[in-house]
């Protein structure tokens, strides 16, 4: 993680308090994939059920989820409105996506360092990258694992 002065720390992280948690119980898992061309026949057969919990969250008492607001990094596929599960407990790596608070403001931002400190990159349009400079504060709260958006 990083904290103070855009360096890196350890796992620590903010304290988050005791929130409620989104349970989706298990959703049918169809064993076919389904073709995203031509249509095929469909089959009648589920593979088993599918507890989103299970499939998106690796370390559960590290997550936390949070809405998109905005349109910087729909480069990177998040877009306006979009739910990010976010993991605490990854470090973030060179180019990770995160959620980062520099000076008091949240964004969502790829973290990436460098030899003169730390940038961090937007990928929507009119969005310009955001230079660290030593005499900002950077934390980054986690790193953003899925993002989660209606098709339509």
């Amino acid at each position: 993680m990083f904290s103070s002065r855009g360096q890196p720390t350890g796992h620590g992280g903010p304290v988050f308090p005791e929130s409620g948690v989104i349970y989706v119980p298990g959703c049918p898992l169809l064993a076919q994939p389904v073709p995203a061309g031509f249509p095929s026949p469909a089959t009648d057969y589920v593979e088993t059920r599918l507890s989103l919990d299970e499939h998106l969250i690796e370390q559960e008492e590290a997550t936390f989820f949070v809405r998109v607001q905005g349109n910087s990094m729909v480069g990177f596929g998040i877009h306006d409105g979009d739910l990010l599960v976010v993991d605490r407990s990854r470090e973030p790596a060179d180019r990770s996506v995160v959620i980062a608070v520099v000076d008091g403001q949240f964004m969502v931002k790829q973290v990436c360092r460098g030899p003169k400190g730390v940038l961090l990159r937007s990928s929507g349009p009119g969005h310009g990258d955001i230079f660290v400079g030593a005499d900002q504060e950077l934390s980054v709260w986690g790193v953003v694992r899925w993002a989660i958006h209606k098709v339509v």
